[in-house]
């Protein structure tokens, strides 16, 4: 229940993970200081995460993100296999460039409630510390195989590139209403709607 997910998010402050980063960032335990946030958890179709500057080239007038399907706890929690990866303008004037196929063997669906780490050993200045600290689901999600040539991600081409456009325009709007700072994004597509879930400064 509840007083075991909280639990399981506090006790990640002393993970391996955690631990190794934070020293390596100069970030000693005793200053690390946990809260946890009690979010809805959306009952995803697909879970992105999006760098409103793309990462690999720098370049401010192109976007990144990577699509999963189901939860975006396959994509931030390091599941096997690869995400839809694709880069696009941020005018929008010209088609998504897929870079990355989808090979991530399961999904995790489900809904309830989630428990997120917050602490101040993540979102430091040159240093990003997302993922270090586990999120736990109030509820056990449900994990199914995936079977990518029936995936309508992967087989409708509209589908996908409502998709990827969606969330290029997510992007272009979150970070303007960040004071154009560029941001980490985590959200995610249901039913026709994107939500975002968080955002962060890029590092």
């Amino acid at each position: 229940g509840a007083w075991r997910a909280l639990k399981g998010v506090w006790a990640s402050k002393w993970n391996d993970r955690a631990f190794y980063s934070c020293r390596k960032a100069g970030i000693g335990q005793q200053h690390v200081q946990m809260a946890v946030l009690v979010q809805r958890l959306v009952e995803a179709e697909y879970a992105f995460v999006v760098h409103t500057v793309n990462p690999s080239s720098g370049d401010t007038a192109e976007m990144y993100a990577e699509v999963v399907v189901g939860l975006g706890e396959v994509l931030v929690g390091n599941f096997p296999g690869r995400a839809l990866g694709f880069s696009m303008r941020k005018d929008g004037r010209a088609a998504p460039t897929v870079v990355s196929l989808p090979s991530k063997s399961v999904g995790l669906f489900g809904g309830g409630l989630i428990f997120r780490s917050d602490s101040n050993g993540e979102d430091l200045p040159g240093f990003a510390g997302a993922g270090l600290y586990d999120s736990v689901p109030m509820v056990h999600n449900t994990k199914r195989t995936l079977v990518y040539h029936n995936e309508p991600l992967v087989t409708d081409k509209a589908l996908a590139d409502k998709i990827m456009r969606g969330i290029c325009k997510l992007a272009v709007d979150v970070e303007a209403a960040m004071g154009g700072v560029p941001q980490d994004i985590e959200g995610c597509y249901k039913g026709g709607e994107f939500h975002v879930v968080q955002t962060r400064p890029q590092v």
